[in-house]
């Protein structure tokens, strides 16, 4: 128990700083690689989730995500006794991540909201919806989190993958494709850890300015992975 939540605690961590870290990067203005766009943000991310699960998939599967983690669980990949140790380390991993972000670009932090909407700022850390609209927005991150995982299970089937690590290429493609296909619409959480943890990093770490944490949208990026992931795990039993 103690190696899966050390690992899922250092691996979030990672993903977090290398995830955030690369938004932080582009949209802050005293960045050097301020303005270089999404697709820079998208493949950041991607090699984010990519890292991580190569150091630590052979110590605890390299989940990362509460939502899988939970999918897994149903589907009897892991066994429920051990799913606390994976979320605690997850959340842990993704708020100490968070933090490391802050330290990091504080000072472009504080320039960049004496400019721009302190909302940029905010999205450095967490997800929002680029238009505003629970149904759709919900929609975005199950059908994310759907491919996500129904993409995890099926990459088992690719015979030899995982001898040689080709599985962690293949999941670095998968954050891609999810990335450059769907993530303009809500930022992509598909993972309730990497957002709830910054979220609650940036409600509570100082900011000369500071816009709404908008907790009142904060289940969205949660329950909709996991339902995403748990449609993902009833579909790829059906077919196979």
């Amino acid at each position: 128990m103690r190696d899966i939540f050390v690992a899922e605690l250092v691996g979030t961590f990672l993903l977090i700083l290398l995830g955030d870290g690369v938004v932080a990067n582009v949209l802050t203005r005293k960045s050097g690689m301020y303005g270089g766009g999404p697709l820079q943000i998208t493949v950041g991310w991607a090699l984010g989730v990519m890292i991580p699960a190569a150091i630590f998939g052979a110590m605890s599967g390299a989940h990362f995500n509460p939502a899988l983690t939970l999918a897994l669980a149903y589907n009897g990949g892991i066994t429920w006794d051990t799913v606390p140790f994976y979320i605690a380390g997850q959340m842990l991993g993704a708020m100490i991540g968070a933090l490391f972000v802050y330290l990091l670009y504080k000072d472009h932090f504080e320039e960049t909201v004496k400019t721009e909407d302190p909302a940029v700022v905010r999205g450095c850390f967490c997800t929002a919806p680029s238009i505003r609209n629970t149904g759709r927005n919900l929609l975005s991150e199950i059908m994310g989190t759907f491919v996500l995982v129904f993409a995890i299970l099926g990459f088992a089937n690719v015979a030899g993958a995982s001898d040689v690590g080709i599985d962690k290429l293949f999941v670095y493609g998968l954050i891609l494709s999810i990335g450059v296909s769907t993530g303009g619409l809500t930022g992509y959480a598909i993972n309730p850890a990497r957002d709830l943890g910054p979220r609650i990093m940036y409600a509570i770490l100082p900011f000369s300015k500071k816009a709404d944490t908008m907790w009142d949208y904060s289940w969205v990026p949660v329950v909709g992975p996991i339902i995403g992931a748990f449609l993902a795990v009833f579909l790829f039993n059906f077919v196979f």
